[in-house]
């Protein structure tokens, strides 16, 4: 009762606080109306400020247009769809769903990333808010009886780990960074974990038809991003370990669920089964996926053996190639797919114990404090003052784990949780990991760590000093887990060579150097560095030197098809005709489908007075790419009689 008493003695000191004072009387009547607007509002306008300032940023650097790498290939995706190239009638090869997205802002509001990166700035906050009302489900604070008898006074803890979490997400770098650029991520992340939500949220199985949604949304979203299909055994298993409900409703609405999976994603398969004429359901780059995370070079993290390159563009295109020269005839998309999964499955049969060790590999990348950004977006960012000072995986995980074990002992809700924090985990482990694919995770993460911190600080405010004493014991193990050192330098050399070639993009000549020669000290026997080099070589006018790296980068990698068009192109330059087809030809034996090479061949056989051969080659290049007007104009050329 004395509590109550206080409230009213409080209430009562307001009125008289306020009688006779009309201007602040005033001012609380008209302020009230902002203490009903619901928490959850202002935590999405916060996130949704902040993720705003970091795209305004960007839009003043160098990073707003790709010229490169995953956000290249998304945005050309795209681009080429407004451009009526809806399909090339083969089976989808990298998941469809963020270019056509794409292809439709610009459609309705013109070419600009600006648009996306504030539809996901939107994303952004809805994530936020999903922390909050997590937090405040998983999380629950003493009931206000016990507040009452003093035997707590921890009512709004759900809602305080909410907004730590909430305010964690605001500040996480790699989130600032890859919420404004052209990529899925924000996109999976406000799924993933709304879908959590409603798990969560529920004491009961919810209608057939939200059933149906929920699974649809989870089915649509992989055509996005696959690894969400994880999130389908947790929504199953809902139904036997947390809602109420008939065992005849259960086994009809997990049929209900795996029917909205698969209705979900029909786009996809329709177009791969109907258009393309081939048996994928999602996209048949799987398979390449699957055997660059399991193969004898396999790290952890993507790793590209022999024949592949990196980017996503070069590699799809290596990948078909080289799959296509093994078997000597064309392939369905498919047959690539299941060319490189086969290759995988191989090396996992002839090695189990290796493949136990490269799983145990991955877990700890998983957990590592190491930063595998593969496309360097989140330190480019910050070296370019876009992304505000936040903290990064390292810390969350440290903080998470412990967070996550007393969780799981203390309060069953949260393990929920920690099981979407696992089996993200675990769609991973299949293939490798980067700071991109773990980013789902980080929302759990985050609301364990403000657990833990918050139960650490009422564990010594009550004296429980063997509980405060366990927490940073499991603190302890968790920073030395998470900190254990990677020593190949390769991996070290990774934000440099990216960096480095972004710089090249830019033609900060200066920077790039820095960061290139950086780099190949780290690991100069690693052929794409060498090659980089002799690429900014090149852009130095440094010829010599350009083709010596070139070769280095040959004896690394003989089939490398970058080195053999640029000492095409060199060999062009200096009027060695017979010399650039020999080069030309040899990238064409790697890469059979390239029509810019067939082109370029087609030059060096003209000029080398080859007419025969040079009509061949650029009837090639027409066939792969009918659309380049420089091609049919050679074509034209080479139709006339020569004089």
């Amino acid at each position: 009762m004395e509590l109550i008493e206080n409230s009213k003695e409080g209430t009562e000191g307001e009125r008289l606080s306020t009688s006779g004072r009309p201007g602040l009387s005033s001012l609380f009547d008209q302020t009230r109306w902002l203490r009903a607007i619901p928490l959850g509002v202002y935590i999405f306008l916060g996130i949704f400020v902040i993720r705003l300032f970091v795209l305004v940023r960007l839009t003043k650097s160098q990073f707003l247009l790709p010229s490169s790498g995953d956000m290249f290939f998304y945005n050309d995706w795209a681009l080429r769809i407004l451009r009526g190239n809806w399909t090339e009638h083969t089976a989808f090869y990298g998941l469809p769903l963020y270019a056509y997205l794409l292809a439709g802002i610009y459609k309705i509001c013109g070419y600009s990333p600006f648009v996306p990166g504030l539809l996901q700035a939107g994303c952004e906050g809805g994530t936020a808010v999903l922390l909050y009302k997590l937090g405040v489900l998983a999380f629950p604070g003493d009931s206000i009886q016990a507040v009452e008898k003093g035997r707590g006074a921890d009512l709004h803890r759900g809602q305080m780990i909410g907004i730590a979490a909430a305010a964690g997400w605001a500040l996480f770098q790699p989130a600032q960074g890859y919420s404004v650029i052209l990529m899925p991520t924000a996109w999976l992340v406000f799924v993933f974990w709304f879908v959590v939500w409603q798990i969560v949220k529920r004491g009961q199985a919810p209608p057939l038809w939200q059933l149906l949604l929920l699974g649809g949304l989870i089915g649509f979203t992989a055509m996005g991003i696959a690894t969400i299909l994880f999130l389908v055994p947790l929504l199953l298993a809902a139904f036997f370990l947390r809602w109420v409900a008939p065992l005849s409703y259960r086994t009809t609405g997990a049929i209900m669920v795996l029917a909205g999976v698969f209705l979900g994603a029909s786009p996809a398969w329709i177009h791969n089964y109907f258009v393309a004429h081939d048996s994928v359901f999602l996209s048949a780059h799987s398979g390449v996926n699957f055997w660059i995370g399991n193969n004898p070079v396999a790290t952890g993290y993507p790793r590209f053996p022999p024949g592949l390159h990196a980017g996503q563009e070069a590699m799809l295109k290596d990948s078909i190639g080289s799959a296509e020269k093994a078997a000597g005839r064309p392939l369905k998309r498919s047959e690539v797919s299941s060319y490189w999964s086969q290759k995988a499955h191989d090396w996992i049969r002839r090695h189990p114990m290796d493949f136990l060790k490269l799983l145990g590999t991955k877990f700890k990348n998983f957990w590592s404090a190491f930063s595998y950004d593969d496309i360097s977006v989140v330190t480019a960012l910050r070296d370019q003052s876009v992304t505000l000072p936040g903290e990064g995986f390292g810390l969350i995980a440290a903080l998470g784990l412990p967070g996550l074990i007393i969780a799981c002992w203390k309060l069953p809700t949260s393990r929920w949780i920690a099981a979407a924090v696992l089996l993200h985990m675990g769609s991973l482990l299949t293939v490798f990991v980067t700071e991109r694919y773990r980013l789902a995770a980080v929302p759990g993460l985050l609301l364990f760590a403000a657990f833990g911190l918050w139960d650490l600080w009422r564990n010594i405010a009550r004296a429980r000093y063997r509980l405060a004493g366990l927490f940073l014991l499991l603190l302890f193990f968790g920073t030395a887990f998470v900190s254990m050192p990677q020593n190949d330098p390769t991996l070290w050399a990774l934000d440099t060579y990216n960096s480095g070639l972004q710089a090249l993009d830019a033609q900060q000549m200066e920077l790039a150097q820095q960061r290139l020669d950086l780099a190949y000290a780290y690991s100069p026997l690693n052929a794409e560095i060498n090659f980089a080099e002799g690429n900014l070589h090149l852009a130095l006018r440094e010829t010599d030197t350009a083709k010596s790296y070139y070769f280095s980068a040959l004896r690394l990698d003989p089939e490398h098809v970058g080195v053999y068009n640029n000492l095409g192109v060199l060999a062009l330059q200096e009027n060695r005709w017979e010399l650039a087809a020999r080069f030309f030809r040899h990238a064409l034996e790697h890469a059979p489908n390239n029509a810019k090479l067939y082109f370029l061949l087609a030059q060096a056989e003209l000029k080398a007075g080859k007419r025969t051969g040079a009509r061949r080659s650029i009837a090639r290049a027409v066939e792969l790419d009918p659309g380049r007007p420089e091609f049919r104009a050679l074509q034209q050329d080479l139709a006339e009689p020569s004089h």
